[in-house]
Order: C-alpha cells, then sequence, then structure tokens
C-alpha cells in the first residue's frame, strides 16, 4: 500500500487509472439516469464533478500512487451511490437498519466515516510528496483537514437546503438529519474518527522495516 506516486507513465499508459474511470463514469451516468431525484442527484454531484475536474487538471503535476486512486474511487463510488437517492432513503442503509435493527438510515454516517477513513491518505501524499511537509504533520494535517472540510460541507449543506429548498420539508429531507438534533457534529466526528484510523494505520505500516 505505501508506495510512491509514479509521476512519468502517461495516462493512456495506467490501465488501472483508465480501470477507474471508465467504471466510475458508467456508475455516475447510471446513477443520474436512474435517480428518483434528479436536482437532489446534481446538488449532491456538484462536489464530485469539482473533485473530478481537479484531480484531472493536476494529473501531469502531481500524480497521487495507485494506493490513494483506489482510496478515491471507493470514496466517489460510495458518495455516488448516496446521491442517487435521499440519504436518508438509501436502499443500503435500509438494509443495514433492518439487519442491525437500527433506528435510522445510516448509510449517510458510512459515507462521512468513509470520507476520512479513505480520503486522510491521498491526503497524507500530497503533504509529504507534493508539499514537502515534514513527517509529523503530514500525518497529523490529514485530521485536521478532515475535520475542516467536514464542518465546510456542513455549511454548505445548510446553505443550500436553506437557498435551494426554501428551509421547507425537502430541504430537511436533503441535509438527511433524521430527526437527529446532532447530526451534524455526529457526521464530523465519524470523518475525523475515519482520518485518525487511516493515518494510524498508514503510520504503523511505515515503522515495518524494509523487505530484504
Amino acid at each position: 500500500m505505501i508506495t510512491r506516486p509514479d509521476t512519468t507513465t502517461p495516462y493512456l499508459q495506467q490501465p488501472l487509472h483508465i480501470v477507474y474511470s471508465v467504471l466510475f463514469t458508467l456508475f455516475w451516468v447510471y446513477t443520474g439516469f436512474t435517480t428518483p431525484d434528479l436536482l437532489n442527484w446534481a446538488l449532491e454531484n456538484t462536489l464530485t464533478l469539482s473533485l473530478i475536474i481537479i484531480l484531472a487538471a493536476f494529473y501531469n503535476i502531481f500524480r497521487f500512487s495507485d494506493a490513494s486512486y483506489t482510496l478515491i474511487f471507493l470514496f466517489l463510488l460510495l458518495h455516488v451511490y448516496g446521491s442517487q437517492y435521499q440519504y436518508a432513503d438509501n436502499p443500503f442503509g435500509e438494509w443495514l437498519k433492518e439487519v442491525l435493527h437500527q433506528k435510522r438510515n445510516n448509510y449517510d454516517r458510512l459515507v462521512h466515516l468513509g470520507f476520512g477513513l479513505l480520503l486522510a491518505y491521498p491526503m497524507h501524499e500530497v503533504l509529504a510528496h507534493g508539499l514537502k511537509v515534514r513527517p509529523f504533520p503530514s500525518y497529523l494535517m490529514p485530521a485536521e483537514l478532515t475535520l475542516s472540510l467536514s464542518a465546510l460541507y456542513e455549511l454548505v449543506e445548510w446553505i443550500v437546503a436553506d437557498v435551494v429548498y426554501a428551509g421547507n420539508q425537502q430541504g430537511m429531507d436533503y441535509l438527511g438529519m433524521q430527526g437527529d438534533i446532532w447530526d451534524s457534529q455526529k457526521d464530523m466526528g465519524l470523518a475525523l474518527l475515519g482520518a485518525l484510523l487511516a493515518m494510524t494505520i498508514v503510520f504503523l505500516l511505515k515503522q515495518r522495516p524494509p523487505k530484504s
């Protein structure tokens, strides 16, 4: 898992990157055509599109490792599947709710945990290899960035719910609170937990002696 990014091989000679691009595009289009709420899908995917544009624009400037691209790919699938429905109505979340006897659909919590767990290592690569940040801050800052970005996302969600949906019930559904007044805080807490777990695992893996 812990490898240096390959910065020299062109995109068309990177079969793994091509496979991820094709699979994600097909899945993204599928969710767009099958969503019962196109406005919700479009709003949820604004950040998805922004991330893809950034990844494409910087592909030849800063190259992530295959491990990071895999983690990013998995997170985008999680998020896009969530955007296909209102998060509170996600089928997988409903299945978990029934199987685990939960009181709410927790798919949104799974995605927030995944945000920290899956994207902290790519953040670490940017800091360590792109910005040449010293080792200790390069492990700590992904957790701080995760918490900051989570808080920013919650603020953006609130603005969208208030402006686009005029604060009505559809806006409340978009927020996915499901009656939990601490929903935003729990989402941010899970993202932070995921990032801390990821960075702890990465740190421990890097302490292993290299194979002879």
